[in-house]
């Protein structure tokens, strides 16, 4: 069945202007679905409910939020057969609000602001599944794509346009993106879906951007996952988009640099050089401002890890060794 509603939602490649490096591949690759791991059992049968163009005035916001709560449903996107109705029906319904709230005004009113959050969690945040390849190396192998990826793009496309709208109210949001839905959007980083990464780097810097009082928190969690990588796992498919947000984070630090961000350089942004992925994210990683050591860096600290470094490191960490 055609969709009622013809918006064109942009692929993951034009979503902001961050280089696409992880997405040069065309070659068909593997899909997964981590929907597999809480797929609804006692599914619901959708109806399609009226267009949101076509809606009253007086009866739009009511219309807006039983779309909200439509598109909570889940589908088994493993089978491709089971429920092609249902998965039309929210599929439209996603498209239908994507468009509105990137081109009406007056959509996001209070009362919508729990019922999008609720729906947004439900849909990206789950356990993501094992690689199908333990041994798995991105710079050889094809990553496992999402199979669920044709309802879950529109879940992340609505997200970004909700948090770029204009009648978005970060005092209202900040009821509902707390640090608990933040730790969850990070942990949504070590997806093998490039695609999905892609996103993500995105609404992260978004909410970055929009919601002050989470600047702190955002920045102390990506360095505990930079810390768990380098001291401990070894693995975090999500290094390389990471670094490009802390970047452009970077770029707005004053001078001088607080005891944090010297830290994250001593700490954190040198030893990266040593990790065995480091050819995946060198370009990120060679790419962090000079600001970093350029002010109130202690040599000796450089000095003394320069024995263990990399011959590719950064010249512009290395000349001060």
């Amino acid at each position: 069945a055609s969709s009622p509603c013809s918006f064109s939602v942009p692929s993951a490649e034009k979503v902001d202007g961050f280089p696409r490096r992880s997405m040069r591949r065309a070659r068909q690759r593997r899909s997964h679905s981590s929907s597999q791991f809480r797929y609804q059992s006692s599914q619901v049968e959708l109806t399609p409910l009226p267009l949101l163009k076509d809606a009253p005035v007086a009866e739009l916001h009511d219309l807006f939020c039983k779309k909200l709560q439509q598109c909570c449903v889940l589908f088994d996107f493993l089978d491709c057969v089971a429920d092609l109705k249902g998965k039309e029906i929210k599929r439209a319904a996603l498209n239908e609000l994507v468009e509105s709230v990137a081109t009406s005004r007056g959509v996001l009113i209070e009362p919508l602001y729990p019922e999008a959050i609720k729906m947004i969690s439900v849909n990206i945040f789950r356990t993501l599944p094992p690689s199908e390849n333990p041994e798995f190396d991105p710079e050889e192998d094809e990553p496992t794509l999402e199979a669920s990826w044709p309802h879950l793009q529109l879940v992340y496309e609505f997200f970004l346009r909700f948090l770029e709208s204009p009648d978005f109210q970060p005092s209202m949001a900040k009821r509902y993106v707390d640090q608990k839905f933040v730790l969850q959007l990070l942990e949504l980083f070590d997806s093998e879906d490039p695609r999905e990464r892609e996103y993500l780097k995105t609404i992260l810097h978004r909410v970055y951007g929009k919601l002050l009082g989470l600047r702190a928190y955002i920045r102390k969690q990506i360095n505990n996952i930079f810390l768990r990588f380098i001291y401990e796992t070894e693995h975090f498919n999500g290094v390389a988009e990471l670094l490009e947000i802390l970047g452009s984070i970077i770029n707005g630090f004053a001078l001088p640099l607080k005891a944090e961000h010297k830290q994250f350089l001593v700490r954190v942004l040198i030893p990266l050089h040593t990790a065995k992925s480091l050819s995946i994210f060198h370009a990120q990683v060679s790419d962090q401002p000079s600001l970093l050591c350029s002010e109130y860096v202690d040599s000796g600290s450089l000095r003394a890890f320069d024995r263990k470094a990399t011959p590719t490191m950064c010249p512009s960490y290395r000349r001060f060794g």
